[in-house]
């Protein structure tokens, strides 16, 4: 699994769950749900000399994930020439604290 850091933005289905995403100018449509889990802050690190300590918030901070099987969509309503349809496993993930969806992995 190689490990990413970009944002994404995200359109959830009926059921809250990742329906489709665009990542790096390309649309992905989401066709199965592999996993999904609640990861929560590092609340075991605590602040080291010379460091603030932590809020309260940051120890409860909660963010989503999601494993899902996608395929690349159609790019602005028709396919490029020479573009082949391809699938993959991705993890994305949804910061509760500030709302942010991201990329975290991909499995090639």
């Amino acid at each position: 699994m190689r490990q990413y850091d970009d944002p994404v933005e995200v359109r959830r289905g009926e059921a809250e769950d990742p329906d489709q995403f665009l990542w790096r100018g390309r649309l992905w449509k989401v066709r199965a749900v592999v996993a999904h889990w609640v990861e929560t802050g590092p609340w075991w690190q605590g602040a080291t000399d010379g460091e603030q300590s932590r809020t309260p918030t940051d120890l409860v901070a909660e963010r989503e994930l999601w494993r899902v099987e996608a395929g690349r969509g159609i790019q602005g309503g028709r396919q490029q020439a020479g573009d082949q349809q391809s699938y993959g496993v991705f993890d994305l993930s949804f910061d509760w604290s500030d709302g942010r969806w991201q990329l975290v992995g991909c499995l090639d």
